[in-house]
């Protein structure tokens, strides 16, 4: 059975650090639909040693959401009991809540409670006066957990009525490339990075894979059969984050997915004007589905307003679906996945290159910079694009001049001799100007490769002191990084 809890210590340390503080605490939770928030605060709840009361909300009319809150802490102060009293208000649903407490301490756990919220407006405003005046000052630790993001977050904004209330929040992101590993351990490297090119770290989307069989198999099984489970997946998970105008941000989505990377771009495939875009991409910023990304040489102070910007859909299941499976969805009807897995092998080792591998690069810059294992310490690691050139992997620090450029290649045969010259002959087009008399930038180069190096590649690479990284090496030591 595969580990329930791959790579979510860090999260469990985190919530045992707010749970070992004096006095009451409420702790807010959120992340986006089947990241795992419920496993995870419910291992940490049942292995903290303290009682824990467990609700989960659903979208209901509001006296069935007090009588469904009431029945769980009922249930849990009379274990066995079939009959939960009933009150007309959720002053009195929270005020009974507070006696059946009384000073144990107790974790409250309000799961999906963007659903209760969105069901009942004044749940918010009700559950603030019980914090203020009811919880507050006991031992009781309230959790609330949920998938609308973008409602989560605003409890949190200055005009919301649980403003200041919160004592710690923990955004549930996505397991670690390595856990893959964990959940298909038959799976070679290059094997886990095509399924974290598909899903990315969602748990419950790796549990589906069967990793007695091939990649392939498992892609027809999920995503081009009509009963398959990820057929509606994409719409059900805007759906839950996204409440009105679906249709446009879907399209935003797919527009994204098919290579329309700016404002205009987009704008021309949906017929919409640029500036018309503009708050979509906002909230979809916001709910962590698209990224913006300028080049990596824009200085900080200019990166939110540079015009040099490009959007990428940050949710590799997302980007996978509209990519490969919206388009394709009248061979999804007539059961042709031969057929559309052909169509889709066409492209898919360069579409697992531009995106998993290239994303898997990046953070290994990342983790070496950490650890200090590089030349230079990066302030900010991204990619560079130009009419001139593009590099897939860029750290810069802009106070000492240091630059590290670094190529991406997910080709099945070794990187030979003219990829390390062509990056190296890059430099300069890459480099920010410098103001005459002042120290030149120094730059250092890094090569990931699938398949390795020919001799004469790390021959020459050795003359310019760069980093040759290989898909066992890259493997090993993400895997390192993730350790505790």
């Amino acid at each position: 059975m595969v580990p329930r809890f791959i790579g979510r210590q860090r999260d469990i340390d985190e919530l045992n650090t707010v749970l070992a503080r004096r006095g009451a605490q409420f702790i807010l939770v959120y992340g986006r639909r089947r990241v795992g928030k419920t496993t995870l605060i419910l291992h940490w709840a049942q292995q903290s040693g303290r009682p824990v009361i467990y609700w989960v909300a659903t979208r209901d009319t509001p006296g069935l959401l007090r009588q469904g809150f009431m029945r769980a802490v009922w249930n849990w102060a009379h274990p066995g009991s079939q009959a939960a009293p009933r009150f007309d208000s959720w002053e009195e649903v929270f005020e009974a809540a507070a006696r059946l407490i009384g000073d144990q301490p107790v974790i409250l756990i309000m799961d999906e409670f963007s659903y209760a919220a969105e069901s009942d407006p004044s749940l918010s405003s009700h559950l603030q006066a019980a914090w203020d005046h009811l919880f507050k000052d006991r031992q009781l630790t309230i959790v609330l957990a949920g998938s609308h993001i973008g409602m989560m977050v605003e409890q949190m904004s200055y005009h919301a009525p649980l403003y200041g209330r919160f004592t710690a929040q923990l955004p549930v992101d996505p397991l670690a490339f390595p856990a893959i590993r964990d959940f298909l351990p038959r799976y070679t490297a290059a094997e886990c990075v095509a399924v974290y090119a598909v899903v990315g770290g969602i748990p419950a989307y790796l549990e589906q894979f069967d990793g007695s069989q091939s990649l392939g198999a498992n892609l027809k099984n999920l995503f081009m059969r009509r009963t398959g489970l990820f057929r509606s997946e994409p719409f059900i998970l805007i759906g839950d984050v996204i409440r009105r105008e679906t249709q446009t941000y879907e399209a935003i989505l797919k527009a994204i997915a098919a290579g329309q990377r700016t404002p205009s771009e987009i704008g021309n495939t949906l017929d919409l004007p640029a500036s018309y875009l503009s708050p979509y991409l906002k909230q979809l910023e916001a709910l962590r589905l698209v990224e913006r990304r300028v080049p990596a040489t824009v200085p900080r102070d200019k990166r939110r307003v540079s015009r040099n910007s490009r959007y990428h859909l940050v949710d590799p299941y997302l980007r996978f679906y509209f990519r490969f499976i919206a388009t394709n969805l009248d061979l999804v009807e007539q059961e042709l996945s031969d057929v559309l897995w052909e169509r889709i092998s066409d492209q898919f080792r360069a579409f697992i290159g531009a995106t998993a591998f290239e994303d898997l690069c990046r953070e290994w810059v990342l983790t070496q910079a950490r650890a200090r294992r590089l030349p230079m310490t990066p302030e900010f690691v991204g990619s560079y694009w130009a009419a001139d050139a593009q590099v897939d992997v860029v750290a810069i620090n802009w106070y000492d001049r240091t630059i590290l450029l670094g190529e991406c290649k997910w080709g099945v045969d070794p990187v030979d001799r003219a990829v390390i010259r062509e990056l190296v002959d890059k430099t300069q087009k890459v480099v920010p100007p410098v103001p005459e008399g002042s120290p030149a930038w120094q730059a250092h180069y890094a090569y990931f490769a699938r398949a390795g190096f020919t001799d004469a590649a790390r021959t020459e690479a050795a003359t310019v002191g760069a980093l040759l990284v290989d898909l066992e090496m890259l493997d090993a030591d993400l895997r390192t990084a993730m350790l505790p």
